[in-house]
């Protein structure tokens, strides 16, 4: 069974905005890419370095530090130096607020 954590209110994040945010004690990046909204572990899944400050673009987040790519949807690493996913967490906005799904 599921919980839901509320990490942000809708109007914290403007579209093209993050926000370092923590799931379930893990650090984690919540991304607004138009209206819609990301969950992703804040690691870089090949050297262990965070994605918070790596350019987003098409829906994938790449790491400032050796260029691998990441899809903001599936955690899939894009290209290399990065071989593994990365977790992500499903979003939800309800009341206003949004919600990050963490798994038992």
């Amino acid at each position: 069974m599921s919980q839901w954590e509320e990490v942000a209110e809708e109007g914290e994040l403007q579209s093209g905005g993050r926000m370092e945010i923590i799931v379930d004690e893990i650090p984690a990046l919540l991304l607004r890419a138009g209206d819609d909204y990301y969950a992703i572990e804040d690691l870089c899944t090949h050297d262990g370095q965070p994605l918070s400050d790596g350019p987003v673009e098409n829906c994938e987040i790449t790491c400032p530090r050796h260029g691998a790519r990441f899809d903001l949807k599936t955690g899939k690493a894009l290209c290399m130096p990065a071989t593994e996913p990365v977790r992500v967490f499903s979003v939800e906005v309800r009341d206003g607020k949004i919600l990050v799904e963490i798994e038992d």
